[in-house]
């Protein structure tokens, strides 16, 4: 059973930056994807970015690409999302999620097995 925990969400205005942290229960260098989503309310959840922690290789949907950027901490278990530039837009629950084995990685959301429970963003303006 993989267990993942998201952290750090908030409230925060428009221009400003969040930093969402995924503790996950296994070792992230033997995972061959992670990937945060998100979903607004009436909205389709929709792929954010995804690293492939043993060659750090990031992908990222056009939306968000040079405002968001996706790191990992492979010694503590951890994937970060640094939210810079956030826009009303923006505003979701953030889902970190994880695929075990198999070759993808990137920010289709099907292919993932493990999520965690989600952690509320949000952005005034």
């Amino acid at each position: 059973q993989v267990h993942l925990a998201e952290s750090g969400g908030g409230s925060v205005q428009a221009g400003g930056s969040l930093r969402l942290s995924c503790v996950a229960s296994i070792y992230i260098v033997n995972v061959n994807c992670m990937g945060w989503f998100r979903q607004a309310p009436g909205k389709e959840r929709e792929g954010v970015a995804a690293i492939r922690p043993g060659d750090g290789a990031t992908y990222y949907v056009d939306s968000v690409y040079g405002r968001f950027a996706i790191s990992r901490d492979s010694a503590k278990n951890t994937v970060f999302l640094q939210m810079n530039s956030l826009k009303p837009e923006d505003t979701a629950v953030y889902y970190c999620a994880a695929i075990s084995s198999g070759g993808y990685c990137g920010t289709l959301h099907p292919f993932f097995e493990h999520w965690g429970q989600g952690a509320q963003v949000t952005v005034s303006s």
